[in-house]
């Protein structure tokens, strides 16, 4: 700083002198500091514009930093709420998908029942589904509780095979067949039979041993069905819809003698795990009686389809944790959690699957005196190959 030399006093009475001081320009701030300045207490500088112009200070409705030069474009808003809103979604289906598939392969770790050493020495091993096809057979067993007033039902032992369904998954296919449980078929060590005998007279070993030489084809994994269980997967997903004709039909005698009644009318009909149960057990129905086994096939696929469709909706995204833990305590089967979990992510993006019954042309007469369905060599031998190429 520099200081002005003081001028002499005029005279008694006259003014004090004052020195006056003056301060170098700060960095990129024209002009000297102001007394306010130097008291520490100045208003911040006022915007200039690319040509050292003051621009109007900011008021009410105007920017900071004034209003734009005429000619230049208006600044957008940034709008940061809307990226952390979709942040949050993202995160939060990612961790509800995690939740799921920690929670589905924790039940198959510890609570999946699986085969015995037999039934896994008659499967043929394949490669991973998503890449390569792999063979699936899927049988329910007809057990029926202690008790049951149904003609015929079999209260003990494992029962024959209730429903008989091969699926054609993976490396690029996406088919099924079932194969009518009266059709007659070579039980091996026991001759001819019905084919869901098989199960009843050797397990699901024996069962998979008939349909692949029934069939002359590989079976590369097995899945037995608990269809005590079965409702609560179903109710697991909060029901699924079904689409058909009316169907009456009185399963293990009806309500009168223990068992359950089913009705349903014509048309989409939201059921529970208990009418998905009896609908798929449905042999006789009271409001179409000239329904027949290849009819019964046919429903029964067409609500493992129902709840293929509710796993992938909306609303069945809701309930992915309830419906992964209860799905592997549902089955037994020769796959460990990964391949379990493989298969079923396999099944998912194959695509629907028309549904198909191996269709028998001819009628036989067995040792016991029974009837069974018969399909010819040139017939199966069609129907295989059509299975296998889809």
């Amino acid at each position: 700083m520099a200081a002005d030399q003081p001028s002499p006093p005029d005279g008694p009475g006259e003014r004090p002198d004052y020195k006056t001081y003056r301060t170098r320009p700060r960095f990129l701030q024209r002009g000297g500091a102001s007394l306010d300045a130097l008291r520490g207490k100045a208003p911040p500088a006022p915007a200039r514009g690319p040509h050292g112009e003051r621009r109007q200070p900011a008021g009410p409705g105007v920017p900071p930093g004034g209003l734009p030069e005429p000619g230049q474009p208006k600044q957008r808003r940034s709008r940061p709420g809307a990226w952390r809103i979709l942040r949050w979604t993202v995160t939060a289906l990612v961790a509800w998908v995690a939740l799921s598939a920690v929670l589905f392969l924790i039940s198959a770790q510890f609570f999946q029942n699986h085969v015995d050493g037999a039934t896994k020495s008659a499967l043929t091993t394949s490669g991973a589904p998503l890449v390569a096809p792999a063979t699936v057979l899927v049988l329910g067993s007809d057990v029926r509780p202690k008790g049951s007033g149904e003609p015929g039902a079999e209260t003990s032992g494992r029962g024959r095979s209730d429903s008989i369904q091969l699926m054609r998954v993976g490396g690029g296919h996406s088919s099924k067949l079932s194969i009518p449980r009266d059709t007659v078929a070579d039980v091996p060590g026991f001759g001819l039979n019905k084919i869901n005998a098989a199960y009843a007279l050797g397990g699901s070993a024996l069962a998979v041993k008939t349909v692949r030489q029934f069939l002359n084809i590989d079976i590369d994994h097995v899945i037995l069905v608990n269809f005590d269980k079965f409702p609560q997967l179903v109710d697991s997903m909060g029901g699924v819809d079904y689409t058909g004709g009316c169907v009456v039909s009185r399963i293990n005698g009806g309500f009168r003698n223990g068992g359950y009644t089913l009705r349903l009318r014509a048309g989409t009909t939201h059921i529970d795990g208990k009418q998905a149960l009896a609908l798929s057990r449905t042999r006789k129905n009271d409001c179409n009686k000239r329904e027949d086994e290849l009819t019964r096939q046919l429903r029964q696929q067409k609500v493992v389809a129902s709840m293929k469709s509710r796993v992938l909706s909306p609303g069945g995204f809701i309930r992915w944790p309830w419906t992964a833990w209860r799905a592997p305590q549902t089955v037994t089967t020769d796959m460990g959690a990964l391949g379990l979990s493989g298969l079923i992510a396999t099944i998912a993006t194959s695509g629907d699957a028309p549904a198909r019954v191996l269709k028998p042309d001819g009628v036989a007469t067995l040792p016991d005196g029974g009837a069974g369905l018969t399909v010819s060599g040139a017939s199966k031998s069609r129907q295989v190959a059509r299975f296998l190429a889809r």
